[in-house]
């Protein structure tokens, strides 16, 4: 069987903090209410995503790892993973704040957790007038200081304010406090882990459990990055019809292709899968004879075997990932 370019069914998530905006701004289909993240592209165990359609239709990453090995992750990935795939997308909708949290490394999620660790990176799709994101410290502090602020609900008073704008991105490595505000729509792009160290919800209680949410403050507090950084949001050029550098770590590579008309790829220098999130408009891709469609909210995994396409599109904006 050959492989093609593969959609995925999203899994919706209930979040305390869930908006509407998945459904009215990119169109998902779903009947709940507050559903705050849409996870597009997952192989985390018990919450993998299944292809969509075609003669693949059902299979999840696992699955199709186990299958095609280095012709679907590329062959320097599968001998890295094995049937574990790297990456998790997602789209999130934050109708009020979320919590204040942080994520463990590498070697911390894996003794702790059996876990990757969870580096991300964020892009904002939308966002409300004068709405924010929380990232890292804007004054030093050390972890007895840490403890007083936590013990006097002061700890945003220290923590850095963004006020954002679609396009606004934002690398957020293991260690670096962070939170997404209320009004802000974005595309995350994450190791595949679901570990998070939750360490301030603004006393507030869950509608459904009726119980505020549990936080993690033992676990947090040798994982905070407590630094000054001169800069939290990422800086980057976008030239038309090329791939432009957006965050580029040794967990994930992300680019942003502004499309006007015509642009081909080629992958062949790349050994690994390709995943495109189309983040503004809509593109046609057409690959070995074949045409997808991608628009606003959608995602579409271009496997490492296919080297060659072409993207079309009058002013699309899609975000390009690989390993």
């Amino acid at each position: 069987m050959n492989l093609y370019p593969l959609k995925f069914t999203p899994l919706y998530k209930y979040r305390i903090w869930g908006g509407e905006k998945l459904k009215t701004v990119l169109n998902k289909d779903y009947t709940e209410e507050s559903i705050g993240e849409s996870w597009e592209i997952s192989g985390v165990e018990n919450d993998e995503t299944l292809v969509a359609e075609g003669l693949l239709k059902g299979k999840s990453l696992k699955a199709l790892i186990n299958e095609f090995k280095g012709d679907f992750v590329g062959n320097s990935v599968y001998e890295t993973f094995g049937d574990k795939f790297p990456l998790l997308i997602k789209f999130i909708d934050a109708k009020t704040p979320l919590s204040i949290q942080v994520h463990p490394s590498n070697e911390i999620a894996k003794e702790r957790h059996n876990s990757f660790g969870k580096n991300e990176m964020w892009y904002v799709m939308g966002a409300d007038k004068d709405a924010e994101l929380i990232v890292g410290f804007d004054e030093k502090i050390n972890q007895k200081d840490y403890k007083t602020h936590l013990e006097n609900n002061t700890i945003l008073n220290v923590m850095h304010h963004e006020i954002v704008e679609k396009g606004d991105t934002f690398y957020i490595p293991t260690g670096r406090v962070h939170a997404i505000g209320a009004g802000v729509l974005l595309a995350e792009i994450q190791q595949t882990s679901d570990i998070t160290y939750r360490i301030y919800d603004y006393d507030r209680v869950d509608a459904k459990t009726g119980e505020k949410r549990e936080l993690h403050n033992d676990l947090a507090i040798d994982v905070i990055d407590y630094e000054v950084h001169d800069a939290y949001k990422t800086d980057y050029k976008v030239e038309t019809n090329k791939s432009n550098t957006l965050v580029h770590s040794p967990y994930f590579k992300t680019n942003i292709i502004a499309l006007d008309g015509a642009m081909k790829k080629d992958y062949s220098n790349v050994d690994s899968f390709v995943i495109y999130t189309c983040v503004e408009g809509a593109a046609n891709l057409s690959c070995y004879g074949e045409r997808y469609d991608i628009k606003k909210g959608e995602t579409i995994l271009i496997p490492a075997s296919l080297n060659e396409l072409e993207l079309e599109s009058k002013g699309a904006k899609i975000l390009e990932s690989y390993y």
